[in-house]
């Protein structure tokens, strides 16, 4: 899978049967809904506070949400389990779910996590599965309670938001749209948008390998009806209103996602883009890297791992604010009724980092 494993960014190569092609492409007209961006009216420097944790459970702290008096923590490559819920604000630990293993019960992999209606919901790709958990009576740990699994033309997914008490919203890796609804059963139900790129030679012959080329991280908020997806590779960021049908596409100076075909491998070129979006009921916030693939192999793991900018988007895809951060972090957790930035940040031993941010 393109980019699966983001650890192992030094050594990501996938096998495109089939293609032979150039997928090196730049925008040279913005038309319609795609915009283009640079510089944010706004720059401020955030230094992190260091959340001291009492014990040593992560080896790729990837994932943070908070609900209430609760936090909970995706290890993406956990030894024995994938999560970890947390007292909030102490970060006093409480317990572990998500078992690695492959008994029906247990996990092969967790690429996400989602709070939706005081439940959590997981996505395992190795097994194609969603998984519902529930708080115990007490508070002090999930339950596993359902676990939907998905149809077998649906591509294995490295995403998903929950849309409603029914549905969810899945990349769609098989090129022919951008995402994909899937219903409480696993089924698909309505396919969404197309990915938005210039090269049209890709979209004609390589459909597949274009999408894991764009391959993104996705956030979706019920209240005001807005899904944002950020690309890892690249600097694009897409803004759906799932509630009036408008889509704007910003792309950064980095422009789409690109890679190119050596040897029947697909070789991932330019920059390493974001590795998180949240929409909040006001904002979009998305963690950007902009780390060049020529410095990760000239450095050879030398530099720190993550983005140390935060951009913040308006709900229609305006430029609001560029944090610059001390850390280098992966995910985020945004509560702006206290600007509070919760981070995790996969180079220490400390790995959850606090941020005050003011008003944008």
């Amino acid at each position: 899978m393109f980019l699966e494993d983001i650890a192992l960014k030094n050594s990501i190569l996938l096998l495109f049967l089939f293609l032979f092609i150039s997928c090196k492409t730049k925008h040279k007209e913005y038309v319609g809904n795609v915009l283009p961006y640079s510089r944010f009216p706004q720059e401020k420097e955030l230094k992190g506070e260091v959340i001291e944790l009492d014990t040593a459970l992560f080896r790729y702290p990837f994932r943070i949400r908070i609900e209430g008096d609760k936090a909970i923590v995706m290890d993406l490559h956990g030894s024995e389990h994938y999560g970890h819920l947390f007292q909030y604000p102490s970060f006093q630990y409480l317990s572990s779910f998500g078992r690695r293993g492959d008994s029906p019960t247990e996990m092969l992999s967790m690429e996400n996590f989602r709070l939706y209606n005081h439940e959590l919901w997981t996505l395992d790709a190795n097994k194609s599965e969603l998984t519902r958990l529930d708080f115990s009576s007490s508070g002090d740990s999930l339950l596993r309670e359902e676990t939907v699994t998905l149809d077998e033309d649906i591509l294995r997914p490295l995403d998903f938001a929950v849309y409603d008490e029914t549905t969810f919203v899945i990349p769609d890796y098989s090129g022919e749209s951008r995402f994909l609804k899937v219903n409480c059963k696993g089924k698909l139900i309505e396919k969404i948008g197309a990915i938005p790129t210039a090269n049209e030679k890709a979209l004609q012959e390589a459909r597949p390998a274009l999408a894991q080329a764009w391959r993104s991280f996705l956030d979706y908020n019920p209240h005001n009806g807005v899904l944002a997806a950020v690309t890892q590779l690249g600097e694009v960021v897409e803004i759906y209103n799932l509630k009036d049908s408008t889509h704007v596409v910003r792309i950064g100076e980095h422009d789409e996602p690109e890679f190119k075909v050596s040897d029947g491998y697909g070789i991932p070129m330019g920059i390493m883009g974001f590795s998180d979006v949240q929409v909040t009921d006001s904002a979009i916030y998305a963690v950007f890297h902009g780390t060049s693939f020529k410095e990760i192999a000239k450095q050879s793991g030398k530099l720190p791992d993550g983005g140390k900018y935060i951009y913040v988007f308006s709900l229609k895809g305006e430029l609001m604010c560029k944090y610059v951060l001390d850390h280098y972090i992966y995910g985020i957790w945004v509560d702006e009724a206290t600007k509070t930035i919760m981070a995790t940040d996969v180079n220490s031993d400390q790995p959850i980092v606090k941020f005050s941010f003011g008003s944008v």
